[in-house]
C-alpha cells in the first residue's frame, strides 16, 4: 500500500519542481511512512510514498520497465499477482522484482488499458509512458482506494489525497457548492466530483488517458445484477445448494489471496456476521495465524464487545480491543476530519481510526474486514424498507401491512415506539413505486432537511437526483436496484473513504475485502434476489455458509448497523474547544456557509438535556466537519508535515533529456 502523487506538464517548457514533489508526497507520509521515491523527466514527475508489505526489499517505487519507458507509482494490492507472472513470463517478460506492482507494469506493457481486466484488487494506478508521451491513470471497480486530480491549460496533477495538492504554490481550496449540497442529501458527492472546486476524482471502474493535452475517460467495468434465475424444471433445493457450494469455494479463495503479504495480517472483530465469517476461515481454512481487533463503546446502545468476545474465545484469537467514549471521538474528530477530507454527517469514522490506530501500534499494517457483504448479499435495513413499502403500497389502506415497519431500524430508539409514527414516516411518497430511485427516495429526503441549516436556503432534489442509471436498470429486479443505488451513492464514495481507506491509511494500516472480490461480487450479482433477501431475512446465502463456522448466536443475529455516538461527543460534560469556537457566531458568519441564526439555536439544544432528533444528529456533525474542512483546506490552517527519516530514492532524467 501507498500513497502516490505525481504532475504532468503538456508542454516540456516548464520543468516540474523536485521540491513540490516531494512535498507532495510528505503529506501523504501517512499511507506509507517506510521509504519515498521520486521519478522526472522533462514532462512527468512521480512520487511514492511506500508501505512495505509484498517484497519488501524489491519492491521500490516509483518503478520501470526494462528499457526504462514506462513507470508507474500504484497505490494498493493486486491479490492474483501470483497466477498472473506465469503467463507474461511466457510473453518474454523479464522480471526484476517479486512485487505486484512489476506485474502491472508488464500487463500494461502487453495488453495497455485492457490490463485492468486482468486484475483482481484494490488499486489506484498511474503508468507514464515515456515513449508514446502517454499519461494512464486508473482505479479498481469499486473504488476501494482514492485517486484525485486536477487540470489546467497546461498540467494535470494527481494524487491519492487532496491534501497533497495544498503543495502547489498556485492552488487555493474553494468549496464547490454543489458537492456540498450533495454531502447533505446522499452523504458524499457524486459521480467525479471532490469538495472542492477543479478537483476531480476517478470514477470506480475508470481509467483516463493524458496525450498530448487532450484528456479522454473510459469504464472498463460496470455493475451488472442480471440474475440467472433457477430453474423451474430442477429441484430447487438441489440448485440452491450447488450455489452455496460456489459461493463458498469464491468466498474462501477470496480470502485466502488477501492474506499474501510478507508481513502480520490481522482481522477486524465487530461481532456481526461478515467479519466474524471472515476471521472464521482464515481460521478453518488457511495456515495464517490470526489476531483481532475490534471497538467496545461505553455507550451501552452501540456496544457489541459481548459478541465480539464470544467470536473471540470461539476463534482462540489473541484480541485486543480499543475501548471509544464520546469524549475521544469528540477528542480526535479534527484528525478524522484532515482524513476524510470532506464533511461527513456521521461520527462513525473516529471509532476507527482508533481501531486502526490500536493495530499500527500493534505492529499490524493488514487487517480483513467484512465490507461489502451488506451491499452484495441484500443486508441493509433500507433494503427491507423497501420490500415492505412496495408491499404495503398495493394495499395503502391497510392497517396490518404497516406494521411491519416496526421490523426496521432498531437502532434508531424514535423509529421504534409509535405505530401510526412509523406509518406516517414510511408513507411518504409510498405510492411512487415507478420511480427508479424508489428505494432511496425517503432516505435522501430525510437527510437533505439538514439543508436547512445553510446559509442560502437549499431546496434538495426535488425528484432531479444527478444518477446515472445503466440502460438495463429497469431490468433489474427491485432489490438490484436498490443494491445498485446503494452501492454507487453510499458503498463507494462514503464508506470505503470516510470509514474504510482514510482512517485506516492515516494509521498506515491496510483494509483488505474479500467479500469485494470482483469474482465474488459478480457471482452475487447473478444470484436470484430470495437467496440474498428472502422474505425479511437478509444475507441467505452467507447466513447457510455462516452456520457451518459460527456459533448460533452470531449466524443468526439480525443485521446492527455500526453507528458511534454524536451529540454526547461534542456536547458531553467538557466539550472540546474548538466544537465551541467553530460554532461561535463569530467563525460561523466568517466561514459563510451555514446560518449562524440556526446554528445558535441547534447548539443551545445540544447543550441542553434535550435529546437532538437523528436529522440534527446528521446536521450537527455535517455542520461542525464542514467548518473543520474550511479551517484546515481553504483557510489553511493545518501545517504539512514534511518531515521523515525514511530513505528517499530519486529518479532524475530532467537533465538528461
Amino acid at each position: 500500500m501507498c500513497g502516490i502523487s505525481g504532475i504532468h506538464h503538456f508542454k516540456s517548457s516548464e520543468p516540474i519542481s523536485l521540491d513540490v514533489l516531494r512535498r507532495m508526497i510528505l503529506s501523504l507520509k501517512h499511507r506509507g511512512p517506510d521509504e519515498f521515491g521520486l521519478y522526472r523527466d522533462a514532462r512527468t514527475g512521480f512520487a511514492s510514498a511506500r508501505l512495505s508489505i509484498i517484497d519488501l526489499s524489491g519492491g521500490q517505487q516509483p518503478m520501470s520497465n526494462e528499457d526504462g519507458s514506462l513507470w508507474i507509482v500504484f497505490n494498493g494490492e493486486i491479490f492474483n499477482y501470483i497466477e498472473l507472472r506465469p503467463g507474461l513470463e511466457a510473453k518474454g517478460h523479464i522480471f526484476a522484482t517479486n512485487s505486484d506492482t512489476e506485474v502491472i507494469l508488464h500487463l500494461y506493457e502487453e495488453y495497455g488499458p485492457n490490463c485492468l481486466t486482468h486484475l483482481n484488487g484494490q488499486f489506484a494506478i498511474a503508468i507514464w509512458d515515456s515513449k508514446n508521451q502517454t499519461l494512464f491513470l486508473a482505479r479498481d471497480r469499486l473504488g476501494i482506494r482514492p485517486l484525485f486530480y486536477m487540470l489546467n491549460e497546461t498540467r494535470l496533477v494527481f494524487a491519492s489525497e487532496i491534501k497533497a495538492f495544498l503543495a502547489l504554490p498556485d492552488w487555493q481550496p474553494q468549496f464547490d457548492s454543489n458537492a456540498l449540497e450533495q454531502v447533505f442529501t446522499y452523504w458524499s458527492p457524486l459521480s467525479s466530483k471532490s469538495v472542492f472546486q477543479g478537483v476531480e476524482q476517478i470514477q470506480p471502474g475508470h481509467y483516463l488517458v493524458c496525450k498530448e493535452g487532450q484528456i479522454s475517460t473510459a469504464q472498463y467495468w460496470s455493475l451488472d445484477f442480471t440474475e440467472t434465475p433457477l430453474s423451474d424444471s430442477q429441484n430447487v433445493p438441489a440448485q440452491e445448494d450447488k450455489l452455496l457450494e460456489e459461493f463458498s469455494a469464491l468466498l474462501i479463495d477470496a480470502t485466502r489471496i488477501r492474506l499474501r503479504a510478507d508481513v502480520p495480517v490481522g482481522a477486524y472483530l465487530s461481532g456481526g456476521l461478515d467479519s466474524s465469517t471472515i476471521a472464521a476461515v482464515i481460521r478453518d481454512y488457511t495456515n495464517t495465524h490470526l489476531d483481532s481487533f475490534s471497538i467496545a463503546f461505553s455507550t451501552p446502545q452501540y456496544n457489541e464487545s459481548e459478541f465480539q468476545l464470544r467470536m473471540a474465545d470461539h476463534l482462540g484469537t489473541y484480541h485486543q480491543v480499543v475501548n471509544c467514549t464520546p469524549e475521544d471521538i469528540g477528542l480526535v474528530f479534527p484528525e478524522v476530519i484532515w482524513h476524510t477530507e470532506m464533511p461527513i454527517l456521521r461520527t462513525a469514522p473516529a471509532p476507527m481510526f482508533l481501531l486502526s490506530r490500536l493495530v499500527n501500534q500493534n505492529n499490524y499494517k493488514v487487517v480483513l474486514t467484512g465490507e461489502g457483504a451488506d451491499e452484495f448479499l441484500g443486508g441493509y435495513d433500507i433494503f427491507k424498507e423497501m420490500k415492505i413499502r412496495r408491499f404495503v403500497a398495493r394495499q395503502p389502506d391497510s392497517k396490518l401491512r404497516p406494521q411491519l415497519f416496526k421490523e426496521l431500524y432498531p437502532d434508531i430508539p424514535r423509529l421504534g415506539n409509535s405505530g401510526s409514527f412509523l406509518t406516517a414516516f414510511f408513507s411518504k411518497d409510498l405510492s411512487n413505486t415507478g420511480s427508479p430511485f424508489y428505494s432511496h427516495l425517503l432516505r435522501w429526503s430525510n437527510t437533505a432537511r439538514t439543508l436547512r441549516f445553510f446559509a442560502e436556503e437549499k431546496a434538495g432534489p426535488n425528484g432531479d437526483y444527478p444518477l446515472h442509471l445503466p440502460k438495463r436498470f429497469s431490468a433489474w429486479s427491485h432489490l438490484a436496484q436498490a443494491q445498485y443505488l446503494e452501492i454507487t451513492t453510499f458503498l463507494s464514495p462514503y464508506l470505503l473513504s470516510s470509514q474504510g481507506d482514510r482512517p485506516g491509511m492515516a494509521n498506515s494500516v491496510e483494509g483488505r475485502f474479500p467479500f469485494l472480490d470482483v469474482r465474488l461480487v459478480e457471482f452475487c450479482n447473478r444470484l436470484p434476489a430470495s437467496l440474498k433477501l428472502r422474505v425479511l431475512n437478509e444475507k441467505y446465502l452467507l447466513r447457510r455458509f455462516a452456520s457451518q463456522l459460527l456459533p448460533k448466536e452470531i449466524w443468526t443475529r439480525k443485521k446492527r448497523p455500526y453507528r458511534a455516538p454524536i451529540q454526547a461527543s461534542f456536547f458531553g460534560p467538557n466539550p472540546e474547544k474548538y466544537t465551541l469556537d467553530l460554532l461561535s457566531a463569530g467563525e460561523i458568519n466568517a466561514a459563510g456557509i451555514f446560518n449562524p441564526l440556526a446554528i445558535g439555536k441547534l447548539v443551545a439544544k445540544a447543550r441542553g438535556d434535550t435529546k437532538l432528533s437523528e436529522i440534527e444528529e446528521m446536521a450537527l456533525v455535517g455542520i461542525i466537519s464542514t467548518q473543520l474542512v474550511n479551517k484546515m483546506f481553504v483557510r489553511r490552517e493545518h501545517m504539512l508535515n514534511e518531515h521523515t527519516t525514511a530513505p528517499f530514492r530519486v529518479v532524475d532524467h530532467a537533465l538528461i533529456g
